[in-house]
């Protein structure tokens, strides 16, 4: 169980140095130096709807690629094997795919696995 304190003293507020003094204030007018002023502008909300208008979107211009004819930009095929020299797919290292040409070649990859 958690003893929660309800009234607490504050502490006194300690009176700077001088030294401490001045270092706020010299931090202060730096810190003014770069924020700026802030104006308190009041406005009724008949203004602020009257300031506002609709504006309808802009639209977008239409500009068409040039086509040269020295390029062709169309989407290639994707590569797949036809032939016939490939026996099948081995796996030397976890999940490392890697195709078969040979029978001895698979029989090496069985002995790599195996130590």
């Amino acid at each position: 169980m958690a003893l929660v304190y309800t009234n607490q003293k504050s502490k006194p507020k300690k009176n700077l140095t001088a030294k401490q003094r001045e270092l706020k204030d010299s931090w202060e007018k730096l810190l003014s130096k770069y924020q700026p002023n802030k104006k308190v502008v009041v406005s009724t909300r008949q203004e602020l709807k009257d300031s506002y208008s609709l504006k309808l979107p802009r639209e977008t211009q239409y500009h068409p690629s040039l086509n040269s004819g020295h390029h062709d930009t169309s989407k290639k095929d994707i590569p797949v094997y036809t032939g016939t020299a490939m026996i099948g797919i081995g796996t030397l290292h976890k999940s490392n795919a890697v195709p078969v040409f040979s029978v001895e070649e698979a029989g090496e990859m069985a002995r790599m696995r195996r130590g």
